[in-house]
Order: structure tokens, then C-alpha cells, then sequence
């Protein structure tokens, strides 16, 4: 998609939270974090993908933009609803893939047509080979409508709903520019109940995968071996509880975060497996669960490869004047899907 307009206000409605972000372009490419926001979200209000409490959200959306003007937002889905594909097709024109495109899907997406909307992006050309590469993604239209109508309660308008792998991907692309085509990055984007891969290669996405596992399951384990309460529990896993941390905490921590690095060591075997590409070179985490050092020390061992985590403050500085960098100490890795969303626009056109 090639974009113009005003940037769309980023809106990234997790699990465990509600983030906002507002970025301001100046022509000369410059970009500015006008507004930062963060709401907690009680406990069980997103479950499995579902929105199980639409009252908390629309509440976190009107404390969130309380007396604020620019309500135009940009909107994310993941999880079960949504499916990512990179299919192969004939090379055909613009006109011809519109056609095409619905009987493609029938026939790579699990869901019935009438159910999901869908969308594609050719990624790469090989008129030598007359082939083309079409990234082919679907999402329940259920998903996008439960979420959009909660917006637009909150008196929001959406005018973008994007995927959480792409936004993370686009702020990465945006900070750190474009990805070596030499290269094989992936961006791992782990919130509280699931993890997103996306694997890049040759400069555009070649895979993704999510594995339902996140930061949730660290708080439960501890919660559950300490007998203590949720609150208390993610206190310790974040270390920013009031007095000492029981000494049994970094072991589980340890414990949970081996079998979600195993999990992900498990879905980058099997791409390294399936592709024929020798190695993965860099991994860059992003999500609160990015944090846990154990996590990016357990990953960077078993892949042997380094791992960083997705600073989106290389996207946007934040201003001074109007956002208080108080608030995003320690918030920047769960922001940069909302650092992502941000950069997108209210004039969108496709590429042919």
C-alpha cells in the first residue's frame, strides 16, 4: 500500500491492555510521538481472541481520549481470526489478480469466504520464472465488527484495521530500515496470551506463525506455585513489587519462558526445514513479554543468533511538550504495535 494523508491515531487494544499512539509528520520526512496512552484492562476481558467484557474496552477508549479531538484510528486484529499466506500465482495484471484473487482464497483459507475479508499484496515478480508471489491475508469479519462497533461507541471512527504481524514489521522497517535481502530476520511480538512470528526473508514476509503463549502464563505459574494473587504475581514477574522478590521466582520464570522459547525454536526449525534457507541472522522481540531477559537469553541460546528488542523510539522521538517519557519507561516494547498502526494513514491506495 503506498499512503498519504494525515497518520491515523495507532489504537492497540491487547489482552491485558489498551495502548495509544499519535505520531506527527512533518514533510521533510521527520516524525514526532505526539501522544503516548496506556490502560490496563481487568483480568478476563480478552479471552482466546474474544472480546468477553466490551464494557472495559469502550471505558479504557473514553479515559483514553477524554477532550480529544483527532478520533480518526487505526485498528488491529491477531489471533485464531486471521490467516497469512504467501501463495504463488501466474504473473497477471492488477485487474486479473482482483478476479482471481477470491478463487486463490477458497482455496488456501480454512474459513468460509463469506466469513472473512480479504486482502493481498504482490510482494515480489519473477517474469522470468512468469511467476508472482501474493501475500494473502484473511480475518474474520465477526472480529473486525465486534471490535469496530466497540470504537465507534467510544465515538472513535476506524478507518484502518491492520494485523498485529504487519504493524510490528512496518514501525521495525520504519526504525531500522529496510531488511537486508541477504538477510533472514525475524520479529517475534509476544504479548500476554499469544506470540507472533514473522519471518523475513529476501525483504518481505516468507512466514508467520502465532503460538498461543505469553506473558499470562509466566503471572499464572507464579501465582499458582507462591499461592498468591494475580496482582502480586505480576508484580514479581516484572520485578516492580514493593519489597523483596521470593527467591523462588527468576526458577519459574525460567521454566515457563523455556517452553515458549522452545515453542518458537520449534516453528523456526520447521521454516528453516521447509524453505531450504540455511539460518536465521537476527531476531528482534517486541510486547511486554519482550522483557523478561530470561526469554531473550533462552531464545538467543537456542538459536544462536542475537536477539534484541524492537526499540520504536527509532521511529519517533517523543515530545517533550506533550508526552510525558515517565510514561513510556519501560512501555516501549508494548507500544510498538501501536508505534506501528500510527504510521498509517486516512489516504491509503493499492499497488498494482
Amino acid at each position: 500500500m503506498a499512503s498519504e494523508g494525515k497518520n491515523l491515531v495507532g489504537v492497540d487494544v491487547g489482552t491485558s491492555s489498551i495502548k495509544v499512539c499519535e505520531i506527527k509528520e512533518d514533510r521533510k520526512g521527520g516524525r514526532v510521538l505526539t501522544r503516548f496512552g496506556y490502560h490496563p484492562l481487568p483480568p478476563q476481558t480478552i479471552v482466546d481472541g474474544h472480546i468477553m467484557n466490551a464494557g472495559a474496552i469502550v471505558e479504557g477508549f473514553d479515559r483514553l481520549f477524554h477532550k480529544v479531538k483527532r478520533r480518526d484510528v487505526a485498528l488491529r486484529v491477531s489471533g485464531h481470526s486471521v490467516i497469512i499466506k504467501k501463495i504463488t500465482m501466474p504473473v497477471m495484471t492488477s485487474a486479473e489478480l482482483a478476479e482471481q484473487i477470491n478463487w486463490e482464497a477458497e482455496q488456501h483459507i480454512p474459513f468460509e469466504l463469506a466469513d472473512v475479508q480479504v486482502d493481498y499484496q504482490v510482494v515480489s515478480r519473477r517474469e522470468d520464472q512468469g511467476q508472482m508471489d501474493v501475500l494473502l491475508v484473511a480475518a474474520k469479519k465477526e472480529e473486525i465488527g465486534d471490535l469496530t462497533n466497540l470504537a465507534m461507541e467510544a465515538k472513535l471512527k476506524p478507518k484502518v484495521v491492520d494485523l498485529d504481524a504487519f504493524t510490528v514489521q512496518n514501525c521495525f522497517e520504519t526504525g531500522y530500515g529496510a531488511p537486508d535481502p541477504t538477510q533472514t530476520i525475524v520479529l517475534i511480538h509476544s504479548g500476554a496470551s499469544l506470540t507472533t512470528l514473522n519471518i523475513i526473508s529476501q525483504g518481505t514476509t516468507a512466514f508467520t506463525r502465532d503460538v498461543v503463549n505469553g506473558g499470562n502464563a509466566v503471572t499464572e505459574e507464579i501465582q499458582r506455585q507462591l499461592g498468591i494473587s494475580q496482582e502480586e504475581a505480576e508484580a514479581f514477574k516484572c520485578g516492580n513489587a514493593h519489597g523483596a522478590i521470593p527467591e523462588e521466582v527468576p526458577s519459574i520464570v525460567r521454566g515457563v519462558v523455556e517452553s515458549l522459547a522452545g515453542e518458537i525454536q520449534r516453528s523456526l526449525d520447521f521454516y528453516l526445514a521447509t524453505s531450504g534457507e540455511q539460518q536465521i541472522h537476527r531476531v528482534y522481540m517486541s510486547g511486554g513479554t519482550a522483557n523478561l531477559v530470561p526469554l531473550q537469553e533462552e531464545l538467543s541460546a537456542r538459536c544462536q543468533v542475537d536477539v534484541s528488542v524492537l526499540d520504536p523510539l527509532l521511529v519517533a522521538q517523543p515530545d517533550p511538550g506533550s508526552v510525558d517519557p515517565v510514561a513510556l519507561q519501560g512501555r516501549s516494547a508494548q507500544a510498538v504495535v501501536a508505534y506501528g498502526l500510527a504510521l498509517r494513514k486516512d489516504k491509503e491506495r493499492r499497488l498494482s
